[in-house]
């Protein structure tokens, strides 16, 4: 009687505990309206945390006062949302508190839609792991910032350096991440290996439990239990990490205590690629085992894809070809480099425009011209007033008066633009009387240059309306300058270069650099190293010789040549899409590729080259500036004599991009840009810009002498290249070399390029670069080795030089005679 009535008290506690329990579970709408309100709260906290980091500083003090109305606050969730984040973030675990985010919105989205909650167990309780953890770190590394640590993780930090230092903090952080890995995102050394486990292997494997399960003959063996037994690890580890399968009458969970080796019902959990196996009663009474079958499936993958993934097997193992990483520690100039000498920005003289405006009005007046509106756009030397006509006004009447506007206005260089190019006005700019000096430092350091995508970003100075003014050299794709003498041109000149220096690494760009002048250009001799090209066996980089001007105008035509090869062998069209292929390691640098560098030539006085070498010169010109944009050479060509025989019609139709700085006359204007405007320039780097049919007026930035030489000597003092970057010899027809050769003094490679060209039966450098795995340059001395011996003819141009012995045993005979 004991043991019953103790059953029934045991049995009547037991209900009153399940009825506490039903009264305690919500129902199905409870759930609904409050995971709705958590997933809304998480937003929320989102929505106040990513404020508090833009104005917490602002908001920190009214913090303090949220019930004085008064108080402005700028956090997006107002007086509770700064409240909260100044809470949870600064009070509390920092920016760390952004996973409480995630916590809320995940409890609240189980809720709505019913899951279980046994996983969200486990996700609250790593995820705190990982707030203290993540707080504690960020206050080990940024003390100084605590809205990065949290005044938890700031205290945390301090005690435990109190008591085990900060090497010991430290390594407790590292174990706290090594226990965050092993425990929640299941890192093993086995899924490593695992995860680089090749396709061969795994196609091998699998062709072996085939073949084991057709060539099964034992009555007794257990294909249900086979086929279950593998993939139970797989669906073990996927059971752990949270996956709750349902079906369609009642929901279920699979612990991992409960998974066995066979499972009862199919339809419950699909395996795949789990090999299903065949029913016996179709299977062969006595099936043969195919013994060449599993080696023929191994090979014919390989055989396919050996070629195509040999590319990108060399990027998996080393990455994509970095020509930068010679220099790898290679410092860009800093701004600071550069000088500003405007402080303040353009200064608007509202008298000055009044005035002026006054001026054309009444001069236009006075010729019954009526104007309906005008405005003023005031840019750093000029300003733009924009007028617009009253109906039945000729534009050309407006343009006739452009002198007499001019003497209305004292002003030098009036030029009316009639009409604007896109826009339904009539143009007047008038020079400012107290112009603003636009600086390089404006200039380099503005988002629109900085943030530039160019192959080549020129950076030239700002346009009327005080926007930086930045083309692309790559897509011009050859400049000429021209302007009277103390225009601005070496100015501009230094400006195109110093911009490239900013934005383009050694590896990247190559200049030559021709300066007849001798002292405009020789300042970038200290990056002779870094930046510079030039011939093989010359000195100076820096070309000031007249003489070596021809050689090195033929040399860049034979780069362009030997380009062209590379572009073709390698199908591409560009130097962009070559380069690109080349860093994605598609060529073979045993084959002669590598890595092109974009070639600028600078030509700062080209009068002077036309009138020493003419034609000599002339011809070179045309043909790089015909042929070389597509292989990155570059041509900057800048005179102070525009004229047509210097300036002439084939140099013209190849530069349409043009700058012109104040010229004299409207003839010189006319043969710069093909129209006239420049004579109406005010000089100080006044200048016009052309590439196509518009013309853009552009205050050139200013950089001095000093800034220059502050820029190359912070290059200069820099770990750079063993010599300049080397551009082919260049032989002429009449051969520049001496012919007289000691035999002492061949080439240790000598026989053997003479054994490759007699079977060849071609003498060309070409060969011997391909054949004997050498640089242009040394195939060239041994071309010149093999004419002074009578190996091979004389050059010949574009085609390949005769041989003149016809077999080896020809050879053998004069090397006997030789000796």
């Amino acid at each position: 009687m004991a043991k019953s009535t103790k059953k029934e008290t045991l049995d009547k506690k037991k209900d009153s505990e399940s009825k506490d329990v039903k009264s305690w579970q919500l129902t199905k709408q409870h759930r609904i309206v409050l995971g709705a309100l958590l997933v809304l709260f998480s937003i929320a906290l989102l929505v106040a945390f990513v404020s508090f980091f833009i104005y917490g500083k602002i908001d920190q003090s009214a913090v303090s006062e949220l019930t004085d109305r008064k108080e402005v606050i700028q956090n997006w969730l107002g007086k509770f949302g700064a409240y909260l984040a100044d809470l949870i973030i600064y009070r509390g675990f920092g920016i760390a508190s952004f996973l409480f985010v995630r916590l809320f919105f995940l409890t609240g989205m189980y809720l709505v839609l019913d899951l279980s909650i046994k996983k969200l167990k486990a996700t609250w309780f790593w995820d705190l792991f990982a707030i203290i953890v993540l707080s504690v770190l960020f206050g080990f590394f940024a003390a100084s910032l605590p809205e990065l640590g949290g005044t938890i993780g700031y205290e945390l930090n301090l005690f435990l350096q109190d008591y085990i230092g900060k090497t010991g903090t430290l390594l407790g952080l590292i174990f706290g991440l090594i226990i965050y890995l092993i425990f929640k995102l299941q890192v093993s050394p086995e899924k490593v290996q695992s995860f680089f486990e090749s396709t061969k292997k795994e196609i091998s494997e699998d062709m072996a439990v085939r073949q084991a399960v057709v060539s099964s003959n034992d009555p007794s063996y257990n294909l249900e239990e086979f086929a279950v037994e593998e993939p139970a690890e797989e669906l073990e580890e996927d059971l752990i990490d949270d996956i709750h399968l349902k079906t369609a009458n009642s929901q279920f969970e699979i612990n991992k205590e409960a998974l066995k080796p066979t499972i009862s019902s199919s339809s419950e959990i699909n395996l795949e690629p789990t090999l299903k196996p065949l029913p016996m009663d179709i299977l062969p009474p006595n099936p043969e085992p195919i013994k060449e079958e599993a080696f023929v499936i191994e090979k014919a993958p390989e055989e396919d894809i050996i070629e195509e993934n040999l590319a990108s097997k060399l990027v998996a193992d080393f990455g994509l070809f970095d020509p930068t990483l010679d220099l790898s520690n290679y410092k860009y100039p800093t701004i600071d480099l550069l000088k500003e000498y405007s402080t303040g920005g353009i200064t608007i003289n509202q008298e000055e425009l009044e005035e002026n405006k006054n001026r054309i009005v009444e001069t236009l007046r006075n010729y019954k011209i009526e104007i309906a509106q005008i405005k003023a756009t005031v840019g750093p030397s000029v300003t733009l007033y924009e007028i617009v006509p009253e109906a039945g006004i000729r534009i050309s009447k407006i343009k006739s008066l452009e002198d007499d506007i001019a003497l209305s206005l004292s002003a030098l260089g009036i030029r009316i633009i009639a009409p604007i190019p896109g826009k339904g006005t009539i143009g007047i700019e008038v020079p400012n009387k107290n112009p603003t000096m636009v600086s390089m430092k404006s200039v380099i350091g503005s988002a629109k240059f900085q943030e530039a995508e160019m192959e080549l970003p020129i950076a030239l100075g700002k346009t009327i309306s005080n926007e930086t003014f930045v083309v692309d050299l790559a897509k011009m794709p050859h400049l000429l300058m021209a302007g009277a003498t103390g225009q601005g041109k070496s100015v501009g000149l230094n400006a195109v270069i110093t911009s490239l220096l900013y934005k383009k690494h050694p590896a990247e760009i190559k200049f030559v650099m021709v300066d007849p002048k001798k002292v405009e250009l020789t300042l970038f001799n200290k990056i002779e190293r870094h930046y510079l090209a030039k011939l093989p066996d010359t000195d100076d980089a820096i070309i000031t010789d007249n003489a070596k001007v021809v050689n090195t105008l033929n040399s860049l035509c034979v780069e362009m040549d030997n380009r062209y090869n590379l572009l073709k062998d390698a199908m591409v069209r560009n130097i962009k899409e070559y380069n690109e292929k080349f860093k994605s390691r598609k060529l073979n640098p045993e084959n002669g590729h590598r890595f092109l560098p974009y070639i600028v030539l600078v030509v700062d006085e080209f009068a002077d080259l036309i009138m020493t070498a003419g034609k000599e010169v002339e011809m070179p010109i045309a043909r790089l500036a015909q042929l070389a944009r597509a292989i990155g050479i570059h041509l900057i060509i800048a005179t102070q004599r525009p004229s047509v025989n210097v300036i002439t019609g084939l140099i013209k139709a190849n530069f349409p991009a043009r700058i012109a700085f104040r010229v004299s006359s409207k003839i010189d204007s006319r043969t710069i840009l093909d129209t006239q405007g420049a004579d109406q320039l005010i000089g100080r780097g006044d200048l016009l810009y052309s590439n196509g049919n518009d013309v853009v007026r552009v205050q050139c930035a200013f950089v001095d002498t000093p800034e220059v030489e502050k820029i190359v000597d912070f290059i200069g003092s820099q770990k750079a290249y063993a010599t300049a970057y080397l551009l082919p010899e260049f032989v002429g027809e009449d051969g520049g070399l001496s012919l007289e050769m000691d035999i002492s003094e061949r080439d240790t490679l000598f026989r053997e390029a003479a054994e490759v060209i007699v079977n060849a039966q071609q003498g060309s450098a070409s060969l011997l670069q391909r054949k004997l795995k050498l640089g242009y340059n040394r195939a060239g001395r041994l071309i010149d080795q093999l004419e002074a011996a009578g190996i091979v003819g004389p050059f010949e141009g574009s085609k390949a030089r005769s041989v003149n012995i016809q077999d080896m045993a020809s050879l053998d005979q004069f090397f006997n005679n030789e000796n």
